[in-house]
């Protein structure tokens, strides 16, 4: 597709989007998700709908990850194709996009190659680990420059949204945009360091810190960059079609390696000051995560907890450590939550299910 095909691909379908928006459907479902992300949810779970669903009135392209990652214009189309998806579902997410570039935008920034995934996976990039010469200048210098590797197009990106919404008050109010995938500190430094980092933290573990001190600083420079551009709602904000409380999702998808000692020793200390300098929010992990969720839950800040694979945690554990302490669960399977409904575990109110 030509850019002038695209542009005008782009604002077709953002004008069928305009249209098929129901400002007071919309605005119920925000009022909704407010009421679930301040624990005044009065059911056992919340299972958000929209009334009905609206389908799309024109074709919406098939846009693949790896157009996206070179064109504003091919990101905002996948990106807002998503939100068409959820309108024509009728479900209950909220409607958001994103600066979409995966995981290595801050491991970028301090020269790591990027992986492409080929056009068929239609999957983000991730980045290559750094050599151990390039790791030890790592360590050695300080927060890089912003702009560099992918981090100018990750900014530039959330101008052009901003740039490209101010025609559609319909998509300006109701399509919100959430912050890049900064990861957070030990994930950025195992996509660095490479899985050599697990055999670091004991051999290393002075070593691991200083490159822990050293993400935290550029996430919140980078995190303190993009909110220039895209400030934060005060007090609650949106993430993968979820809401929650405070501004930032950290990931902590390494952690599932970890024993909770360790979790408490390397993890906690860096996620616990980027909690506190941006106000809280809430965290996700991929995996088995039930051996250190109440190192994590049990941070100061931390509103929510998203699970990646549910399934493959002690629904119990996971409970006790987030909704019997006044810490939502996102997107739990439906029949996870009924099953334990009928067992006759309370969940509170607090856990969101899909």
């Amino acid at each position: 597709m030509s850019p002038e095909s695209l542009e005008s691909t782009l604002r077709e379908c953002l004008e069928d989007l305009e249209r098929r928006m129901d400002d007071a459907e919309e605005s119920r479902l925000m009022g909704e998700w407010r009421v679930f992300a301040e624990g005044r949810h009065d059911g056992e779970y919340f299972m958000p709908r929209r009334a009905r669903p609206a389908p799309p009135a024109v074709q919406w392209p098939k846009v693949r990850v790896n157009q996206t990652l070179e064109s504003p214009a091919a990101m905002a189309l996948q990106q807002l194709g998503q939100c068409s998806d959820r309108l024509a579902a009728g479900d209950g997410f909220l409607l958001n996009v994103r600066a979409n570039f995966g995981t290595c935008i801050l491991p970028s920034l301090f020269g790591a190659e990027l992986f492409l995934m080929t056009d068929e996976a239609d999957t983000l990039p991730t980045n290559w680990p750094l050599d151990a010469p390039s790791l030890a200048r790592v360590l050695e210098g300080g927060v890089p420059g912003l702009r560099g590797g992918l981090g100018g197009r990750v900014l530039d990106m959330g101008r052009y949204y901003l740039e490209l919404f101010r025609e559609y008050p319909a998509v300006q109010k109701h399509v919100h945009m959430y912050h890049p995938d900064l990861q957070g500190p030990m994930d950025l430094c195992e996509l660095l360091w490479g899985s050599g980092i697990f055999t670091a933290l004991i051999e290393e573990p002075d070593r691991v810190k200083r490159l822990l001190g050293l993400m935290t600083e550029t996430y919140t420079a980078f995190m303190k960059a993009w909110r220039e551009i895209v400030p934060f709602a005060p007090d609650f904000n949106p993430h993968w079609g979820f809401l929650h409380r405070g501004r930032i999702m950290l990931r902590d998808d390494s952690a599932m390696n970890l024993s909770p000692a360790m979790v408490a020793e390397f993890v906690v200390p860096h996620d616990q000051q980027l909690l506190t300098a941006f106000g809280g929010g809430a965290v996700h992990f991929c995996g088995r995560g039930d051996h250190f969720i109440g190192e994590l839950a049990g941070m100061e800040g931390v509103h929510a907890v998203n699970l990646g694979q549910p399934e493959m945690n002690d629904l119990e554990t996971v409970l006790r450590h987030t909704v019997d302490r006044g810490v939502n669960l996102l997107n739990l399977p439906r029949a996870m939550a009924e099953t334990a409904v009928a067992n006759g575990r309370p969940l509170r109110g607090r856990v969101q299910v899909s």
